[in-house]
């Protein structure tokens, strides 16, 4: 069954604990075969919750439920929704193993809310290198090359960690440059030579900038391929967006997009067929697209993108919200896979916009100002007044010398969203000063106060 077989493992202690199974061929496979592998993986994962979840047996005795009526991912819908707020206020009773079992632990970004702490057993972090292997090897990357990781590896963050086990396990150079400046980057550039940079967008495309300004190109730097994060660099209908066409051109690199999430501990990453989406890795997580009312969705349908992760032993999962809107492409990809692929994200759940009577995200907004060459950098504040129309105003750094207005840069957010937004003109570095903050691994681009107990961030 393509790697896909029963198998058993001690941690570095001596605790049983359940085994990995790398199914590194399975997303070649048939779709019979595929969808055998997935549901034996969910029903020992499913088995393993009841077993060992204080959190997920109470749902179980709850409803009159044992593990075996779980057999596949239809059945997923007999169990209710797993929340951010359970993982903030349930973590002790989310925790499958003894304490003296948990070798790491990773806290998210708190990007739409507070932080919370993933504990990971060994068995965990090997099952985060094998993800992050499956989607290098998918991206055409090999022992051959040289990586530059620039992203978070510190503050707890999961991101540089996973990408790190993964090129180690992949054989390639790492080159762990970490989150920073386009300056710290752009040298680490010039001296590595890396063949590949993992980073986020609108960080590499400022790095490619200075670089230029230095008298270097970019294109000459060796770099073959962009690896994205943080960002969507694809439309809905899968072509490169503004921000995705400019690194490519800037760099003249192969760019490709990844999705994740602490939480999820999985990627979702394009693969070098250049389709667009990410792959679903099967043998690792099962994905459920689902409208407002929590039903699924038809095929291709955008929706709430909630996520079963498969094979986590620490604090496994069952069918988390994970807030973020994006649709399950079906169909074999160019690459051969015949696994599914998420679509882009196209915006969180609890960031959507109501403006005069339309629905929109702030990644739409965001695409526009992407598609403007003086645009540095960006930011949303999004009010709401009594009849809870939504008021977002646009803060947007321009380029030194830039000669756009208010007017001008509105009316080109209005050819995209169909609506006129506010928009007030910084400085960059005002902006920067906005928007990078020390505790967070990305940007903070959206400040929402619509709610008085969401003040700040979001």
């Amino acid at each position: 069954m393509h790697g896909c077989a029963p198998d058993s493992s001690r941690d570095g202690r001596g605790n049983a604990l359940a085994g990995l199974e790398p199914a590194e061929a399975l997303a070649f496979a048939s779709a019979p075969e595929i969808e055998a592998c997935a549901n034996r993986l969910l029903q020992r994962h499913v088995q393993y919750c009841y077993e060992r979840s204080d959190f997920y047996r109470s749902h179980f005795d709850r409803l009159g439920l044992d593990a075996g009526d779980i057999r596949c991912v239809a059945d997923l819908r007999k169990l209710p929704f797993t929340t951010k707020d359970d993982l903030a206020e349930h973590g002790a009773r989310l925790r499958c193993v003894a304490p003296r079992d948990i070798v790491d632990l990773c806290q998210t970004s708190g990007t739409t809310g507070a932080p919370v702490t993933l504990e990971l057993t060994e068995l965990d972090l090997q099952r985060l290198a094998y993800n992050e292997q499956s989607c290098f090897e998918a991206a055409g990357l090999t022992a051959d090359d040289r990586v530059i990781v620039a992203c978070a590896m510190g503050r707890c963050f999961m991101a540089g960690l996973a990408y790190f086990e993964g090129l180690r396990r992949l054989g390639a150079t790492a080159i762990r440059i970490g989150a920073g400046r386009p300056a710290v980057l752009a040298e680490a550039v010039r001296i590595h030579r890396p063949t590949a940079v993992v980073g986020v967008p609108s960080n590499l495309l400022q790095t490619g900038k200075l670089l230029q300004s230095r008298g270097i190109e970019p294109s000459q730097m060796g770099v073959a391929r962009l690896i994205l994060i943080g960002e969507p660099i694809r439309e809905a209908d899968l072509s490169l967006s503004a921000l995705g066409r400019r690194l490519s051109e800037l760099w003249k690199a192969q760019v490709l997009g990844t999705y994740a999430s602490t939480e999820m501990a999985t990627s979702f990453a394009e693969c070098d067929g250049g389709s667009g989406g990410g792959h679903v890795l099967a043998d690792l997580i099962v994905v459920e697209i689902v409208d407002e009312a929590g039903n699924a969705v038809a095929p291709g349908e955008p929706g709430e993108v909630v996520a079963t992760p498969l094979q986590v032993t620490g604090m496994p999962l069952l069918r988390l919200r994970t807030g973020d809107i994006a649709a399950l492409l079906p169909g074999p990809c160019a690459c051969g896979r015949r696994t599914p692929r998420l679509g882009p994200v196209l915006g969180r759940k609890a960031q959507m916009l109501k403006v005069q009577g339309t629905t929109l995200y702030p990644a739409s907004i965001f695409a526009a100002l992407q598609e403007i060459e003086e645009v540095r950098n960006y930011y949303i504040e999004i009010e709401q007044d009594y009849e809870l129309s939504d008021h977002p105003r646009v803060v947007v750094g321009l380029e030194d010398g830039a000669s756009m207005t208010r007017e001008e840069i509105a009316g080109r957010i209005c050819g995209r969203v169909r609506v006129t937004l506010d928009v007030a003109i910084a400085t960059p570095e005002e902006v920067a000063k906005r928007t990078l903050l020390e505790n967070r691994r990305k940007p903070m681009l959206v400040f929402d106060y619509r709610h008085k107990t969401k003040k700040g961030p979001a």
